[in-house]
């Protein structure tokens, strides 16, 4: 219960990685604001966190500089203040270079890279104000990034691009926000086993080629995020900004590919 008192934004948090830490930030004590745009989706997950006492849903679109801002300001109404912003919403196209249209440029940095930007400064634009009212300095602001910020997939190309970028949001706002007593990180998974893992990433690679270049073995789990978010946004990360984390198995640091003996039999994570 390291955030009895605090609220915490995150967006993207219908399914996956960002319902997994909306549901340890409860966990921790935190009341938590959830944004995603498929409003169905958001309603159920809603619906299983619990009441409006702890828990509010904003239909959001995060490319959309408006939407967010209305975000935070819907989180300040409800519970009067930010203390949490989780910038995880993100999409992945995997495709070829080559095939990569205006569009599909414009779509994903809209969602990954504008989204955690206008998140960041939304955020923090409040966080700042509590302050100087009186009613607390700081915040944590939150990225979700990826191992694919430093590696170089070029069947998903524009996602790794965002992700770079994410990185660099990351650290200038840490510098920007210091003297605010507001920290932003940023957190980098390796291979999570969720809807989108299953549903784009694995089609241009499969379980087994993966998990020969994590030396852990295995895909590792939503929960296992949230726990780093929960770290991150806790005190127990008081010195700790402009940084990213990567919980990835030791995927990052491993310039080879794990020997066949290490590797496991099965080629699923069940």
């Amino acid at each position: 219960m390291r955030l009895v008192g605090k609220t915490a934004v995150v967006t993207g948090a219908a399914r996956g990685i960002g319902r997994a830490c909306a549901e340890r930030l409860l966990a921790e004590g935190a009341r938590v604001v959830i944004a995603d745009i498929d409003s169905v989706r958001l309603a159920e997950t809603a619906a299983a966190l619990g009441n409006t006492d702890t828990v509010l849903a904003v239909v959001t679109d995060v490319s959309d500089k408006a939407q967010v801002e209305a975000l935070i300001a819907a989180a300040v109404s409800q519970f009067g203040r930010v203390d949490i912003m989780l910038n995880n919403a993100g999409i992945a196209m995997v495709q070829g270079f080559l095939d990569v249209t205006k569009a599909d440029y414009d779509k994903v940095l809209g969602i990954n890279l504008e989204g955690a930007f206008w998140g960041t400064q939304a955020a923090a634009r409040q966080m700042i104000a509590q302050g100087q009212s009186g009613g607390g300095q700081g915040g944590v602001i939150i990225n979700m990034s990826s191992i694919n910020s430093g590696l170089a997939n070029p069947n998903v190309a524009t996602y790794a691009i965002t992700k770079g970028g994410m990185n660099q949001i990351t650290s200038t706002a840490a510098v920007a926000f210091a003297r605010d007593g507001i920290r932003v990180v940023g957190v980098g998974p390796g291979t999570i086993d969720t809807e989108m893992i299953r549903g784009d990433f694995v089609a241009s690679a499969t379980d087994r080629t993966i998990i020969a270049r994590t030396p852990l073995g295995r895909y590792g789990t939503a929960a296992e995020i949230a726990a780093v978010v929960a770290f991150l946004a806790s005190d127990d990360a008081s010195y700790i900004t402009g940084e990213t984390i990567y919980p990835d198995g030791g995927r990052r640091v491993l310039n080879y590919v794990m020997p066949e003996h290490v590797v496991p039999e099965q080629e699923a994570v069940s």
